[in-house]
């Protein structure tokens, strides 16, 4: 029985939760297995056709546990143990990535501070809604240690390497309504309504063809290391996927009936 992980299934739609609010969702080497369990059970649903992450409590997450960043820290260095320490940080990294694998789009629902490699994990999903309230910051030099969990891959891509550099050289963490500003979230919302608005965004997403999101999803994943050309030529077959499913033709038929399409899995 999971510990630090729930997941909430409603119809097509689940919600995971990080669930150690005691230790503000602290993300312990226990907690990352549990969140790749998640990940991969999710994975292997053909009816899931939304998934919102978010946290327990009043933290989203914040961060690496620090018993587990102490012990890292800790003793002689030498180059066997910075080659251990490397080798475990990779896996641990895998364990919360392992959300880029769930086949349909994602949703942070980021309820409170989300920093360090909280923030990554948010980061790593496919769409970022905070509370007013919610403190984000990829703080890891304020601590001495680079950034991990992605930080240098995805900041860049989402808000542009200059600001990046800001947020990573400074440790600097920033508001809910900052974090839209800066591009890092589509939109803030007061605490109370963080929840039922990724759920409604999460039924918005639900109510489209899932063969179609699941390509498209696909397809933005690829498309920052295509040129033009290969991505028309992915397009055009990704295209092809789809007139050949019922939901094209259900569809077409539902809009020039003006009523709503009735999707299959």
């Amino acid at each position: 029985m999971p510990e630090f992980v729930q997941v909430h299934r409603d119809g097509p739609i689940a919600t995971i939760e990080l669930s150690n609010p005691d230790r503000a969702n602290a993300m312990s080497v226990a907690m990352a297995h549990e969140f790749r369990g998640a990940c991969e059970e999710l994975a292997c649903s053909t009816s899931l056709r939304a998934v919102i992450v978010t946290g327990t409590g009043r933290y989203f997450a914040a961060g690496g546990a620090l018993d587990m960043l102490e012990e890292v820290c800790s003793g002689p260095h030498d180059d066997e143990r910075r080659a251990e320490n490397a080798r475990n940080m990779e896996t641990y990294y895998g364990c919360f990535l392992a959300i880029r694998d769930v086949p349909v789009p994602v949703i942070a629902a980021v309820n409170g501070p989300a920093v360090g490699a909280g923030l990554c994990l948010a980061l790593a999903c496919d769409i970022r809604l905070v509370s007013t309230q919610a403190k984000l910051g990829v703080t890891f030099t304020r601590l001495g240690i680079h950034p991990g969990l992605g930080a240098t891959w995805f900041l860049p891509r989402i808000v542009g390497t200059e600001r990046a550099t800001l947020l990573l050289c400074t440790g600097r963490t920033i508001s809910g309504p900052e974090a839209v500003e800066a591009g890092l979230a589509v939109e803030a919302y007061a605490p109370d309504e963080l929840l039922p608005a990724a759920r409604s965004l999460a039924n918005e997403i639900a109510d489209c063809a899932p063969l179609a999101n699941r390509l498209v999803k696909e397809s933005l994943r690829r498309s920052p290391d295509d040129d033009l050309a290969t991505r028309l030529a992915a397009e055009a077959k990704a295209q092809s996927e789809t007139y050949a499913h019922p939901d094209a033709l259900e569809g077409i038929r539902a809009f020039q009936a003006r009523r709503a399409p009735r999707f299959g899995q």
